[in-house]
């Protein structure tokens, strides 16, 4: 399963909500000392030159001097939208330098991807035709190092610390393969509800492991599991054989459920790999 396949999202969240699930979820408690780590977030639109364009993206990091170090967040097929902002400025508050990016930018500006509906069949036949525009050859590639390059080229970003990459649905194997890209740099990477990570394609995101130098979270969605259960057996056996850090889980969530907007959001589930999440970022990236 993959993002032809996720619950359509219902209203994007606005930056007041994050934690909160299109459907009234409640929001996530915030300690003080969290609440006043994220109102001290520095956030600021940036654009990012690649060999085919301009990418628009948010750059996030705690305030002050730093450095601190670096995140490149790929969206799921929504694409660049407040949640995605939502999710850079929490993890800016934990400390990291973080790149939220405008994956479509080949095809378009992100206040037009922003309209789409991927519920709607115009809008999700539009999404998709991005989508495959971004995919087709080295583009992950490619893009991948033009983030990775404009993260290292910040003040704020530590080059002395390894860069973390983490994908949601089609990010999920644009995670893998920036680590691919990028292999020494990359020291963490995560993927949520990712699909198509291990494919019988020659390409397939799940081959590039041994060339790979991170530590790996990959949560699983159930229903994803369900459809193909051998997927987390494949991924253990490449980890193990690469010798690479990783756990495979499967959650108690659907396709989508970490995405606050999404009609299967489930918090608690969506809370625990953010935990997990945390955890890889403080061990691999220091």
């Amino acid at each position: 399963m993959c993002d032809e396949d996720i619950n359509p999202w219902a209203e994007p969240v606005s930056r007041r909500t994050v934690g909160l699930g299109a459907l009234g979820v409640a929001a996530v408690a915030l300690t003080a000392a969290e609440a006043q780590a994220q109102a001290n977030v520095t956030e600021k639109d940036v654009v990012v030159k690649t060999p085919d364009g301009e990418s628009e993206a948010a750059f996030f990091h705690p305030a002050g001097k730093g450095p601190w170090p670096g995140v490149l967040v790929w969206p799921d097929i929504g694409g660049l939208r407040p949640v995605f902002r939502d999710m850079g400025r929490r993890l800016a508050a934990q400390g990291y330098a973080v790149l939220v990016v405008n994956p479509f930018y080949r095809s378009a500006k992100q206040a037009e991807t922003q309209k789409l509906n991927f519920g709607d069949p115009e809008g999700r036949k539009a999404l998709m035709g991005y989508r495959a525009a971004l995919i087709e050859g080295e583009n992950p590639f490619e893009d991948a190092k033009a983030y990775v390059a404009f993260l290292d080229a910040q003040p704020q970003v530590n080059k002395k610390k390894p860069v973390g990459v983490q994908g949601y649905c089609m990010g999920g194997p644009l995670s893998f393969q920036t680590a691919g890209a990028v292999p020494g740099r990359i020291g963490a990477v995560a993927s949520f509800h990712g699909g198509g990570l291990t494919t019988k394609d020659a390409a397939s995101p799940h081959l590039l492991i041994p060339k790979t130098r991170a530590s790996y979270l990959v949560a699983v969605a159930k229903n994803d599991d369900a459809r193909d259960p051998e997927s987390k057996e494949i991924l253990k056996k490449a980890f193990a054989e690469a010798k690479r850090p990783a756990t495979v889980e499967v959650y108690q969530g659907d396709h989508g459920w970490t995405v606050p907007g999404s009609q299967v959001y489930n918090q608690a589930e969506a809370e625990r790999a953010w935990a997990e999440l945390t955890r890889l970022y403080k061990k691999a990236l220091g």
